[in-house]
């Protein structure tokens, strides 16, 4: 159900986020309720992660450290040191 909502805002900020919205292709009033959605958003807490322990600092400073060159498909190279481990 909707309900109508007044808010008082400076007149530079209401025209700005009107040629925003309108540039997003949708209403002002969509715009704001799609603001408030995120702003309450609650996320649910995943059970699985729910008794992980946090990654230690040394290994996130490990992000970024490692370069490839072009393409680089992961799950191939997984499957492919795994078949060369296992002799599949």
């Amino acid at each position: 159900m909707n309900t109508k909502l007044t808010l008082t805002l400076e007149k530079e900020v209401i025209e700005k986020a009107k040629e925003f919205a309108a540039r997003q292709g949708q209403s002002l009033s969509s715009l704001v309720e799609n603001y408030f959605k995120l702003l309450t958003f609650e996320k649910k807490e995943d059970p699985k992660k729910k008794n992980r322990k946090p990654l230690p600092e040394s290994f996130l400073k490990l992000k970024g450290c490692l370069k490839h060159e072009g393409e680089f498909d992961y799950k191939e190279e997984l499957t492919k040191a795994l078949e060369e481990k296992y002799g599949l």
